[in-house]
């Protein structure tokens, strides 16, 4: 007893203040980490409710990859949009969950009959991904634009040099720089194809028709279906055009003809085109 006495008695004022404070600060810490904790346990209250519950396990498969997750068989297609935004990052507004279609957020996995083991496809993109694509229009423009002009001229390239090197054609209708004619009554002639053969171009008005003809055939275009035309000067010739009659939705559809004398460019193209008939 007389040694408790003396371990008892050095215990000054300041000591016991300081003892208080600790406590009290430990007991505030405790407080504060109970009321701390309390936070997390209201976010996580779902996964302590989890207990005693019957389970589900399924597998979420999004952009190749998957991902093994267990969760309440009564929990609804919204609390597995939760699940999956933790898994995966990608927010529940912008999930599109497929089991047997759709999935609905309102419904149970019980009521939509998820089984163990069941794949559940996820669709969609993270903010990231969406603002990488969501390039401004105006930024997009500038860089097509930019693109086109690093191109070469079209008779340049590889694909027209080879029928351009033969040189004009010694038959080809003569040209005249600078002036603007309506499409003659006889056939356009002398012109060369892609592959370097001769053809010759007849504008049938009344049947609404382009004949393209070759040695070997004619062919017979409705002019409706004709999408565009494209035409270039040709470098060193420039009172002639090489010119591209698109048949189909893409470039690789275009027919090509060259050394199209300047003056009937634009009658083809409004002809072709029906801004205006030449008759």
């Amino acid at each position: 007893m007389e040694a408790e006495v003396t371990q008892k008695v050095p215990e000054g004022p300041c000591e016991a203040a300081g003892q208080e404070d600790a406590a009290g600060t430990e007991q505030a810490s405790l407080t504060d980490g109970e009321s701390t904790s309390a936070q997390p346990a209201a976010v996580s209250n779902g996964e302590e409710s989890e207990e005693g519950k019957e389970m589900v396990e399924v597998k979420i498969i999004w952009n190749k990859n998957k991902y093994d997750l267990k969760i309440p068989l009564d929990g609804t297609g919204a609390k597995l949009k939760e699940k999956i935004h933790t898994l995966t990052g990608l927010p529940p507004a912008m999930q599109k969950v497929m089991y047997k279609g759709l999935l609905p957020e309102d419904k149970t996995l019980r009521e939509i009959k998820v089984t163990n083991g069941a794949k559940i496809m996820v669709v969609g993109s993270t903010i990231n991904d969406v603002l990488a694509v969501n390039t401004p229009k105006e930024v997009i423009q500038q860089e097509v634009k930019a693109e086109e002009n690093k191109k070469e001229p079209l008779c340049r390239q590889k694909q027209h040099r080879k029928v351009l090197d033969k040189g004009k054609p010694e038959d080809v209708m003569p040209s005249i720089k600078g002036a603007k004619e309506r499409l003659p009554t006889v056939p356009l002639s002398g012109m060369y194809n892609k592959s370097g053969g001769k053809l010759r171009l007849t504008f049938k008005l009344e049947q609404d028709q382009l004949w393209i003809g070759t040695k070997e055939r004619t062919e017979k275009i409705p002019m409706g279906s004709i999408k565009n035309v494209v035409t270039e000067p040709i470098e060193g010739h420039e009172d002639y055009h090489m010119m591209a009659f698109q048949l189909g939705p893409t470039e690789a559809s275009q027919y090509w003809v060259y050394w199209v004398p300047t003056q009937f460019v634009d009658a083809i193209k409004d002809t072709v085109l029906g801004k205006w008939q030449y008759f």
